[in-house]
């Protein structure tokens, strides 16, 4: 499958999430202060919640729900309850544009 653009990269708020659904595939992507945009599984593994809802800190995506942090870099969780890591996507910036392939997860 081929990388699909997503949405503009002057599009992203910084430090904030947003969710989009890619080939069925819910992700939340992120832009940092920094202006890194990190892709990640958007369903907190402790419980069926978006994690875009959540909030972001440095370089993690907290869950609103339950407090659990994910690493934006690594998927994996950095605070309990949970204790299995999202998927991370690789992000490809083209021509403006943010581009994730669903079915390319990266292994950290």
């Amino acid at each position: 499958m081929a990388s699909v653009r997503v949405c503009a990269v002057d599009e992203l708020g910084v430090n904030e999430a947003a969710r989009f659904v890619v080939e069925g595939v819910p992700i939340a992507v992120v832009k940092d202060a920094a202006g890194d945009i990190f892709a990640i599984g958007d369903t907190c593994t402790h419980g069926d919640i978006s994690l875009s809802e959540g909030f972001v800190e440095d370089d993690t995506l907290e869950c609103w729900a339950h407090g659990s942090k994910f690493s934006l870099k690594t998927g994996k969780p950095l605070s309990l309850p949970a204790y299995e890591p999202v998927p991370v996507f690789r992000v490809e910036v083209r021509e403006g544009g943010v581009h994730i392939d669903p079915s390319v997860t990266l292994t950290v």
